[in-house]
């Protein structure tokens, strides 16, 4: 005790403890930070479940296509890469649907015009579900952060790649949807 006396001064003591005391109290006042809820969906997790209407009104329901290979893809009509690469998006559908894969276009609704979809959807005939977000809640559950962004899920839910920008290559989306339907 002697040394600490000799080598400390009396305000430094009393701020090594009113330090100790201040890490003490904020640590246990402060909550812990919640890592589930704020990170972003990834490969190796399940696809976030969520519910949103087509453009004939009618509601789809993204658990309801376990069992399938499913690539969700985030897009706006004003959005050129999303332009660039909606025809792969549709050659893949058309060779692959009866192979159970499934496309699911999730229109960043909030951020785009029902008009400008609709024209979207009819220049480049999509024949896949086109589901409208209108309030973002979707773009947000799953931290879309730039357009496009794709999620390839596997046949148990499983988000095994996450594609930030694009346009994505048909030859690339092909490998990948030839991977995860042999599986």
């Amino acid at each position: 005790m002697n040394w600490i006396i000799r080598h400390f001064t009396p305000i430094s003591i009393l701020s090594i403890i009113f330090s100790i005391l201040w890490i003490g109290l904020t640590s246990f006042l402060l909550p812990l930070p919640v890592h589930q809820s704020a990170s972003a969906p990834r490969a190796g997790f399940s696809a976030p479940d969520f519910s949103l209407p087509d453009l004939q009104g009618s509601s789809l329901q993204l658990g309801d296509l376990k069992g399938k290979v499913v690539i969700l893809n985030f897009w706006a009509s004003w959005c050129s890469p999303c332009k660039a690469e909606m025809p792969a998006f549709q050659s893949v559908y058309s060779q692959w649907k009866e192979e159970g894969i499934e496309i699911v276009a999730v229109n960043t609704t909030s951020q785009d015009s029902l008009a400008g979809i609709q024209s979207f959807v009819s220049s480049y005939q999509l024949s896949f579900p086109i589901l409208l977000d209108s309030d973002g809640s979707v773009n947000q559950l799953y931290r879309v952060q730039a357009l496009p962004t794709t999620f390839l899920i596997d046949r148990q839910g499983m988000i095994r790649e996450v594609i930030i920008g694009g346009p994505v290559p048909e030859a690339s989306l092909i490998q990948k949807v030839e991977m995860l339907i042999k599986e």
